[in-house]
């Protein structure tokens, strides 16, 4: 499996966790702006309330910038975006510098669509080199453990994610199935039972929600 200090593994967990935020949330942020210019002015609260995040809006044309692109603005895509980066780089030796690429690929594209009249296609580009960095990950970092930690920390955000924002059954069921296949497979600490409950949460007949958000933040040891 390969010994990797306790720091280091949870910097390619969070690794794994803000790259996925910054994926998914830009996909929200985009569909949620698409609303608001089809008439459907304020349609930030509710992805606030949905997220969990302080709305600190005062308009849409307030969110539309500051959640995108205010580094001030800890739970704005680009500050997100940015820790990822701040973990990448310390773990240059782990992951490679080819790999690194990506995410510095997708600050600069993310610093593009700061300045561009049309920021929804820059973001997809952003989108596309976080893809980039997954695939370029799975294919070029030589430890498996290393391959394996960033993987838990990415669906640990995205079921976080998904029960967050009520996603279908099957959609639950998926990303949990495949981190209980992957876990197992890295270094990383983690509590059973609660693995053990999220995996029976999602078989309940109302699906409990909060319960897995509670149990998948506080599985991880």
């Amino acid at each position: 499996m390969g010994v990797i200090s306790i720091e280091q593994t949870d910097r390619l967990f969070w690794l794994g966790r803000y790259t996925e935020r910054v994926y998914t949330t830009i996909r929200l942020f985009a569909a949620r702006v698409d609303q608001m210019l089809d008439g459907e002015p304020g349609g930030y609260a509710q992805f606030c309330r949905e997220l969990d995040i302080p709305n600190i809006y005062v308009s849409d044309e307030d969110f539309q910038k500051r959640y995108a692109f205010d580094p001030e603005d800890e739970n704005s895509i680009l500050s997100n975006l940015n820790r990822a980066y701040d973990n990448a780089i310390v773990l240059r030796e782990s992951i490679g510098s080819e790999t690194l690429s990506y995410i510095q690929l997708s600050i600069y594209e993310m610093n593009k669509a700061a300045k561009s009249a049309a920021p929804l296609l820059e973001l997809q580009k952003v989108q596309d080199n976080i893809l980039a960095f997954w695939g370029i990950a799975d294919d070029m970092i030589e430890g498996e453990n290393v391959r394996n930690i960033i993987k838990v920390g990415k669906r640990v955000e995205r079921i976080d994610l998904y029960a967050r924002l009520r996603q279908p059954r099957k959609d639950m069921v998926r990303e949990i199935q495949r981190l209980a296949g992957r876990i197992d497979r890295c270094s990383v600490k983690y509590d059973r039972e609660r693995l053990n409950r999220l995996r029976k949460l999602v078989k309940e007949r109302e699906l409990d929600y909060f319960g897995i958000v509670r149990d998948i933040e506080e599985m991880i040891l």
